[in-house]
């Protein structure tokens, strides 16, 4: 019997909702949690909103001595990790420690926590010689991503392999995609993987300045995230963390667990082409799509709905949309699609595990979150992006895919428990 990999947890830690159910609600509802950027004072940059994340530390459990030592987005990792373990229901001082692997993604790593230690030691950037004397005792931790993977497996007691996947945009999807790989190889039963990054500072609002990557839709930040609208200007730069736990799935049904979805394909490629730039026929994302399709033993028009990068920008939402046509020929037109940045914002390498817990809830609510802000739909971006309002819809099998700077572009499906999809890639039953 072939080992397969199924999600049995999910945490979230979102702007507009801190929790798994706050985040799902947010989404249903259609609202946005985008606003002006409160983290710092954003008024000399040329985009000054964001979608920032409600979060309090203490009142999330960590202790001071953690909020001391962590930077924010480690923070956001550990306390996912924990709401997604309770919600699995896994007793993991059972399981052999060893068999537990931990895979955490992010694209920017401790921006905050280097950001703040550097105005520190350069006293606010006039002095070029430093003085180390002052920094925090925890700033080579900052200085090392690998960090926070290893604060979520001393969080849960992993001794199996560890990682920390960075590949831009699409960490999320990879890190997950690296948790599946390890269980089906039989490396690891459980894996705790998702993705965080905060990356609300100042460094990070200069470098997508630098290259008009936001929008500069400073006077209604509520509908500044506007993916396949006409009118869209940019992406909305936002924080936050999702982590699930991810296990075997014969073990997962013999303990009785609950399962939210089971990951059937994922695949990745690169354009080779450009660090920002995307071509327009989408041939490398199709690839993806289609290998991550064969993987799962899906034909295209099993795919019910697809969970788009949706980012904001033309050139992303041009190339994916040729991508989806691409991959699925015509039942690219059926299918809905739907960008939940359009709520969210854009959390670099967190968001692709936010919009793989996205998928999961849709797969076990039957209901396809919407694009808001979609009114004025761009004539390029021709297929059915659920403007405004969630839909009830039946789902089988779920499309998540990613887009990244530096070219990598990952898909991944997700099938429905029990369901026709979910078999179809079975040796068993």
């Amino acid at each position: 019997m072939s080992r397969r990999a199924v999600i049995t947890g999910v945490g979230v830690i979102a702007p507009g909702g801190v929790g798994r159910e706050a985040f799902w609600q947010l989404l249903a509802d259609g609202r946005t949690a985008t606003r002006r950027i409160t983290l710092f004072d954003p008024s000399k940059f040329r985009s000054q909103v964001a979608a920032e994340a409600d979060f309090d530390p203490i009142a999330a459990g960590l202790t001071p001595r953690q909020v001391r030592r962590m930077d924010r987005a480690a923070q956001f990792a550990v306390v996912s990790a924990r709401e997604a373990v309770a919600d699995s229901g896994i007793d993991l001082a059972a399981l052999p420690p060893e068999r537990l692997t931990v895979a955490i993604g992010s694209a920017v790593g401790c921006t905050m926590g280097l950001e703040e230690e550097y105005v520190v030691l350069s006293d606010s950037g006039r002095k070029w010689l430093v003085d180390h004397e002052y920094g925090t005792p925890h700033l080579y931790g900052y200085m090392v991503p690998s960090t926070l993977a290893t604060e979520v497996a001393w969080e849960v007691g992993a001794e199996g392999p560890v990682a920390l996947i960075s590949t831009g945009c699409t960490s999320g999807l990879d890190s997950l995609g690296h948790a599946v790989q390890l269980i089906e190889e039989g490396s690891a039963d459980v894996a705790v993987a998702g993705a965080t990054d905060a990356p609300l500072s100042p460094i990070t609002s200069a470098c997508f300045d630098a290259i008009k990557a936001t929008t500069p839709r400073n006077d209604d930040p509520e509908h500044a995230s506007r993916p396949f609208d006409g009118t869209r200007d940019g992406f909305v730069l936002a924080e936050g963390a999702a982590v699930m736990v991810v296990e075997e799935r014969q073990a997962a049904l013999d303990r009785g667990a609950r399962i939210y979805a089971e990951i059937t394909g994922f695949a990745g490629r690169s354009n080779a082409y450009h660090m920002t730039g995307l071509k327009p026929d989408g041939r490398e994302m199709a690839e993806a799509i289609t290998v991550a399709l064969d993987r799962s033993k899906l034909d295209p028009t099993a795919v019910d709905y697809i969970n788009a990068h949706g980012s904001g920008t033309k050139q992303n939402d041009r190339h994916e949309t040729a991508a989806f046509k691409r991959s699925l020929g015509g039942h690219a037109y059926d299918v809905p699609v739907s960008s939940i940045k359009s709520m969210v914002g854009h959390s670099l390498g967190a968001i692709g595990s936010i919009e793989v817990a996205a998928c999961a809830l849709a797969l076990d609510r039957q209901v396809v979150p919407p694009t808001a802000n979609l009114h004025t739909p761009d004539p390029l971006c021709d297929l059915d992006y659920v403007p405004l309002h969630a839909r009830e819809h039946r789902m089988d099998a779920v499309l998540s895919v990613g887009s990244g700077f530096g070219g990598f572009q990952t898909a991944m499906l997700l099938a429905r428990p029990g369901s026709a999809a979910a078999a179809a890639g079975r040796d068993t039953p």
